[in-house]
């Protein structure tokens, strides 16, 4: 068998491994080492090579960037950080018809330029938002929605964890990457605050027919006291970045250090909690890191089996153009995300695409941007949704069912499709920032 016959053969198996259950990168790096072992003959080098793959992909210095991240995050969602995003954004809404759930998308937009995890936004504001939208008389499915709706910015504004993957795996600026996903994360952001007018104007019924106002009515001093927090920090970690002050990783620690000191200064971080955010740090790390090494080893055996090259030469002698390609490929994600977590969508279909797109001459940048979104709209798809799963595990509410957070977070699904292609076909809308 030729190397390419290999290859195909290895990803065939590697497909039915993760339908049958397996853990995705466990696939990814068994079946791996069974395609260098069959090219190459020897189990010895097969072992010998993924062994280096595996050193190459976490002895970066920019690796360094994920724990700071997850654990700034973890940390600004214990501080209590979250609530008080939520309680100013529902003061400056209050007043509009759909003001709460407008407010809900503020809050997570805050949310996510200091946080970065999709499913930590789903847990905070499924225990601050839902309760609140019930009660004001939002319909169950527009309340879970808005908040799975709304959760997905968390991986779009910076600083994102699939950013910094993806930038991991390309080889890309991190800080470019977080520069290019200011604009497409504010555009969906005004997308669905958009669409819940619209909602709350001409189908209320989808919405909630009495809505009430919100009775947060917060005076200046307390919008001060719990605004000026999230802002400084924001500022503090993000401004650094864009004024060159410093790199993405020493952003990670100085945003971590100020987080400890707000949580601490605030009282809201106790030792318990404290101890609580170093255990899911280290969790996440640690998966995020197992994902890492799998996916260098999944792509030194597509190098080694060739399949890149010719599934570059298909696409080539195909003709189908860039937005041909894209739009392909976007299909494909989106179709993955119903079976699979973003991550290991990432894992499998990028290095895949890199040598495809590369020759193209197109932007890796404005690249990355359209996958995370695309992997995104697969959160809300069912049947994987992780954060539909999320919200559902959070709500401990028998009565809401998996089936109305997913109805109540089509239209959102929806918005992100007209965002994706407004980047896809305005690269401007993600690289106008970055100077491209």
């Amino acid at each position: 068998m030729t190397p390419f016959e290999i290859g195909l053969i290895v990803l065939a198996l590697m497909g039915l491994l993760v339908l049958l259950g397996m853990h995705v990168p466990i696939a990814l790096i068994a079946c791996s080492f069974l395609g260098v072992w069959a090219i190459k003959g020897s189990p010895l080098l097969a072992s010998k090579m993924l062994g280096l793959a595996a050193n190459d992909a976490i002895t970066s210095y920019f690796f360094g960037v994920v724990p700071l991240f997850v654990l700034m995050g973890f940390l600004v969602s214990e501080s209590g950080m979250g609530r008080d995003a939520f309680d100013v954004a529902n003061s400056m809404f209050r007043r509009i018809k759909g003001g709460l759930g407008i407010g809900t998308i503020a809050a997570n937009t805050i949310f996510a330029a200091i946080t970065g995890i999709s499913i930590a936004s789903a847990a905070v504001f499924t225990k601050i938002a839902v309760p609140e939208l019930r009660r004001h008389g939002y319909t169950t499915r527009f309340s879970v929605g808005v908040v799975a709706g709304s959760s997905v910015l968390g991986m779009l504004i910076p600083p994102s964890l699939l950013l910094i993957l993806y930038g991991l795996l390309t080889e890309q600026s991190i800080g470019d990457l977080f520069v290019a996903g200011i604009g497409p994360g504010l555009l969906l952001a005004v997308l669905f605050g958009i669409g819940v007018l619209m909602m709350a104007r001409f189908a209320p019924a989808m919405v909630g027919e009495n809505l009430g106002q919100s009775d947060e009515q917060l005076t200046r001093a307390e919008l001060f006291s719990k605004g000026l927090p999230i802002t400084g920090l924001i500022a503090l970690v993000l401004g650094g970045i864009y004024a060159g002050l410093f790199t993405p990783v020493e952003a990670g620690a100085i945003g971590t250090v100020g987080a400890l000191i707000i949580g601490l200064a605030k009282g809201t971080l106790k030792p318990d909690n404290l101890w609580r955010v170093l255990v899911e740090t280290g969790l996440v790390t640690a998966a995020v890191c197992f994902l890492i090494i799998a996916a260098q080893m999944y792509s030194r055996m597509l190098s080694f089996s060739g399949m890149p090259g010719a599934f570059g030469e298909m696409m080539a002698t195909a003709d189908l153009g860039l937005y041909g390609l894209l739009i392909i490929y976007v299909l494909v994600v989106i179709l993955f995300g119903m079976i699979l977590d973003s991550s290991s969508i990432m894992l499998i279909l990028v290095p895949l695409m890199m040598p495809v797109v590369v020759p193209m001459g197109v932007d890796l940048v404005w690249f990355g941007i359209i996958t995370v979104i695309a992997v995104e709209i697969g959160l809300l798809t069912p049947p994987f949704g992780i954060s539909v799963y999320v919200i559902k595990s959070t709500l401990e509410d028998p009565d809401i069912k998996l089936s109305d957070i997913f109805i109540g977070a089509a239209p959102f699904a929806l918005m992100m499709l007209i965002c994706l292609a407004a980047v896809i076909f305005f690269p401007s809308i993600a690289t106008g920032l970055v100077g491209r």
